[in-house]
């Protein structure tokens, strides 16, 4: 019996500080379009991509058409948005396991 507490113990430590981490990695970036509001050329049509540090990044993991109508008013290809992400740079890209968007803010 103390084997099994000690077990879920070390479970239940394990689970909370693994989303603790995750949660300490959620970063606010700038998000949008990469060619046409970040200007990026290195592809041909329209991609999502996230501005960190001043730097653009084509994004992998989700893709512009995931997040709404990327040409609406507050669309990916009309406005620069912010969405709380975590993921790594790998090959000039950046890899992303967690996106949510944002709301617009109100005028």
């Amino acid at each position: 019996m103390q084997k099994l507490f000690t077990i879920l113990a070390f479970l239940f430590f394990c689970t909370t500080f693994a989303q603790e981490n995750k949660k300490e990695n959620k970063k606010i970036v700038e998000v949008s379009c990469g060619q046409c509001k970040f200007a990026m050329t290195d592809k041909k049509g329209c991609d999502l991509a996230v501005r960190i540090n001043g730097k653009s990044y084509f994004v992998e993991g989700t893709s512009i058409d995931d997040h709404g109508d990327a040409h609406a008013d507050d669309g990916f290809c009309s406005a620069i948005r912010k969405a709380e992400v975590v993921g790594e740079i790998k090959d000039n890209k950046f890899v992303v396991t967690y996106f949510k968007l944002l709301p617009t803010p109100t005028k």
